[in-house]
């Protein structure tokens, strides 16, 4: 996603948060072995090789090239290999085939952030070198690091899937299982009164572009549930036959439960009897308090027909955020992902993260187990295409 330029103060200054960040994703990549680093099994997760240097390539190409001063490109090739969509800056390795790069090698990734890292500190450290800072430098650095943030929590659902291919079931960290946490109570659904609400965002911090502009809805009365679907309760939809049911399914996810053979959320088995689901921290019990996860949109909108219910909009969900708690899990809204009155794409190659998306996608609110601290508000906005699940997505119901 991209960001709006901001001048929100940092919890500390901008240095500390770039080091901060980057720290971060050093600390995702201490369990690996040399091999992780590679394999992509599928288009839409990428090998962490390719998540660690892109996200260094984004302050190369769009900081250290245009303003640091006498700034020398640590390898040309980078410029290629490491670019992810945008048009603007030239070609590019295709999607696919990130995973056949086994050359440059991790080390030459790893020297290449390290690189990058000491020319970005020179740049945001109180020296001669630092008066090139600008308030469009700082905007950039922050998106960056917004930017890297979100490539954190890509780095560990990508190699979730990457690792869950492996028949072995291998544990990226022994028992590191976050989604497990369970949730209490039995669930109560919120009365929200009909009228006009504001969406979007208002402060004078950090924000992506397509959480702009601020904007009025109106809602009729509706409610909505303060906790989401538990795994229990999906089993339930999953053994009394919801995936074989093609009244509650949406033509096309009907079409796709069929076509892929899918009778359950990603990463669950049923092995005698019992249910199982593989995790960060390998292959675990189902634990059923907790909230269900990596499920489509195609089955979060099943689910809820299943329940005589609905998935909220996403101006229902941002309107009633503050009376139940969220974070756990990306929830499905019914809302497709498109821009807000006002919305206008920043100039050059920033402009192209969100714009060009805003087409057969669905939206999703929140943040997830996985999200970095401090990373998420109300009214950021994730999306993808209604088949994808590999994300810890779960649902939230809704009705009226």
């Amino acid at each position: 996603m991209q960001a709006v330029s901001s001048q929100q103060a940092e919890p500390e200054n901008l240095l500390e948060f770039y080091q901060r960040v980057r720290a971060q994703t050093d600390f995702h990549c201490e369990p690996l072995e040399i091999e992780d680093y590679i394999p992509q099994p599928t288009i839409d997760v990428s090998p962490p090789k390719w998540n660690i240097a892109h996200t260094t390539w984004f302050f190369e190409e769009m900081i250290l090239k245009k303003f640091a001063p006498n700034y020398k490109v640590f390898d040309p090739n980078f410029a290629f290999l490491f670019n992810s969509y945008y048009n603007t800056v030239g070609e590019r390795t295709a999607r696919d085939h990130r995973g056949d790069l086994s050359r440059p090698t991790v080390k030459r990734v790893f020297e290449y952030r390290h690189y990058v890292d000491r020319r970005m500190s020179e740049l945001l450290t109180d020296t001669p070198r630092s008066a090139f800072r600008t308030p469009e430098v700082d905007g950039l650095v922050k998106l960056g690091l917004n930017h890297e943030q979100q490539h954190q929590e890509l780095f560990l659902t990508d190699l979730k899937f990457t690792l869950s291919v492996n028949p072995l079931f291998p544990a990226y960290r022994e028992g590191y299982a976050p989604e497990e946490t369970e949730l209490s109570g039995i669930g109560r659904f919120i009365e929200m009164e009909a009228g006009i609400y504001e969406i979007g965002y208002d402060g004078d911090g950090f924000c992506f572009d397509n959480e702009l502009s601020r904007h009025q809805v109106h809602l009729n009365d509706f409610q909505i549930c303060d906790r989401l679907v538990t795994n229990s309760e999906y089993v339930e939809f999953v053994e009394s036959s919801g995936y074989r049911e093609h009244r509650l399914w949406h033509a096309e996810g009907w079409d796709w439960i069929n076509r892929e053979g899918i009778r359950a959320p990603l990463y669950w088995l049923n092995r005698d009897g019992e249910w199982l689901h593989y995790t960060l921290g390998g292959l675990r019990r189902l634990p059923m308090d907790a909230p269900v996860c990596h499920v489509s949109l195609y089955e979060a909108a099943a689910f809820a027909e299943w329940s005589g219910m609905r998935l909220p909009t996403e101006f229902e969900w941002e309107a009633a955020n503050t009376k139940f708690d969220w974070g756990s899990r990306w929830e499905w809204t019914n809302s497709a992902y498109l821009p807000y009155p006002g919305f206008k794409k920043p100039d050059g190659a920033v402009g192209e993260y969100n714009g060009k998306f805003m087409i057969n996608q669905m939206v999703l609110r929140g943040a997830s187990i996985a999200t970095p601290e401090g990373h998420s508000r109300p009214t950021y906005r994730n999306f993808f295409h209604p088949h994808l699940r590999w994300q810890f997505t779960g649902i939230r119901l809704a009705k009226g």
